[in-house]
């Protein structure tokens, strides 16, 4: 046998170094998962941040499939980045006893994309996108697995300040406030989602130019929102809500105290608060103990208007169209501490199917809302002679300024 040529050695001992280098990391042991099938590996978390920290514009971070549990919410604040997992099957992060956060995922970067994983668990909200223009969440979960609802947090999905928000094809259940939340926000896709067990399932807040639809709301409270909040920089407007089905949502209100929805009756298909410019047509609205659509202004809530507060707001619900929604089994079992008046509405024999709470901005007014040509009437309330109410019948609204369609660039 011929002796190695020193080439020929020093080849051979840089080939076995390789083996060993890629050896040695599957030589160690890795995390045991536990009971739920979690590995709480602080090597993977470590990596992770970093990669989020160190991000530049255009990288896609991938996160692969795997039960992973993190100890520490996550963070990105670079532009044009995208994070994708394996599929919100696959792909599971848990912030079961997080110690640092609250938040799971916080971005403050423009030109974001979140697709295909699921966020669970986190004691805050679960993914907040702040401030950003171009947002995209595609085939993301967010969910509370807890039987103690109080632990739960806010938000499920939560762009707030943002520009150009699409959030499709996505789930959020358990959110003690709403699941799929955008707030102070324009330009807004929000479709085939599907929000359940949540306070509010679909809100949107002090946002215009809003297009929600082909969502699935059921088991919330309250199926979709659509609020104008006092004391906040942006009012809202230019809503569409059409295409959905809001359906059961009758599970009893588990919102903290003081908050917005904390006023939300169980068994509330859908209400307009204090907003202007909303139509609501083509939804499918069925099996809500309470009521189908609710339109109320700020005087029939305890919100109070600051003085001094930012940005005018408008307490009226004005320009509201209602036009060829399917609506059945509204009713049967109203909330009547937090919707008094159902006693009312249903001791006077009527529908529970649409209903004013009647103030205007003039006397007399109808603050521009149209019932379209179909068999509901809306029940208005008397806001001047409490305990009567009056019936509006519907009418030709082919004269509704309508909306476009709304585009994300």
């Amino acid at each position: 046998m011929k002796a190695a040529t020193p080439a020929r050695r020093a080849l051979t001992a840089g080939a076995a170094a390789c083996v060993i280098a890629l050896a040695t990391p599957a030589m160690a042991a890795p995390p045991a998962p536990d009971a739920d099938g979690f590995v709480a590996d602080r090597a993977f978390e470590k990596h992770l941040a970093e990669q989020l920290l160190d991000a530049k514009p255009g990288d896609v971070i991938s996160v692969p499939a795997g039960k992973w549990k993190l100890s520490r919410g996550l963070s990105l604040t670079a532009s044009g980045v995208t994070i994708r997992g394996a599929g919100r099957d696959k792909t599971v992060l848990s912030f079961a006893g997080m110690v640092a956060g609250p938040v799971g995922l916080q971005v403050t970067g423009d030109r974001f994309t979140l697709a295909d994983l699921t966020v669970q668990d986190t004691k805050g909200d679960g993914v907040k996108i702040n401030g950003t223009k171009g947002v995209t969440i595609r085939g993301v979960r967010v969910l509370w697995t807890s039987p103690d609802n109080t632990t739960h947090g806010a938000y499920g999905l939560y762009p707030v300040g943002c520009t150009d928000v699409l959030i499709e094809d996505s789930e959020v259940s358990g959110s003690s406030d709403a699941g799929i939340y955008v707030g102070q926000s324009d330009n807004i896709i929000v479709r085939r989602n599907h929000a359940m067990q949540n306070v509010a399932g679909i809100e949107i807040e002090n946002s215009t130019h809003a297009d929600v639809y082909e969502n699935v709301a059921t088991g919330n409270t309250g199926g979709i929102l659509v609020f104008n909040m006092p004391n906040l920089p942006k009012p809202g407007g230019f809503t569409r809500i059409h295409g959905n089905v809001s359906q059961a949502n009758n599970t009893p209100n588990f919102g903290a105290k003081g908050t917005a929805v904390s006023i939300v009756p169980a068994g509330t298909g859908m209400i307009v608060l204090a907003n202007d410019d909303v139509e609501i047509f083509d939804n499918v609205i069925k099996d809500n103990n309470t009521v189908g659509i609710a339109i109320a202004s700020d005087y029939s809530t305890n919100y109070k208007i600051e003085a001094g507060s930012p940005g005018a707001h408008d307490p009226f619900p004005e320009r509201v169209l209602i036009a060829n929604n399917t609506i059945s089994g509204i009713g049967a079992a109203p909330d009547n501490a937090l919707f008094p008046a159902a006693q009312l509405i249903l001791g006077a024999g009527q529908s529970m199917n649409l209903v004013w709470d009647g103030f205007a901005r003039s006397e007399g007014g109808d603050n521009g809302i149209c019932v379209a040509t179909g068999p509901d009437k809306l029940v208005r309330l008397d806001a001047a002679h409490p305990g009567q109410l009056s019936l509006i019948a519907s009418r030709d609204c082919s004269a509704f300024p309508r909306q476009k369609a709304v585009v994300i660039p």
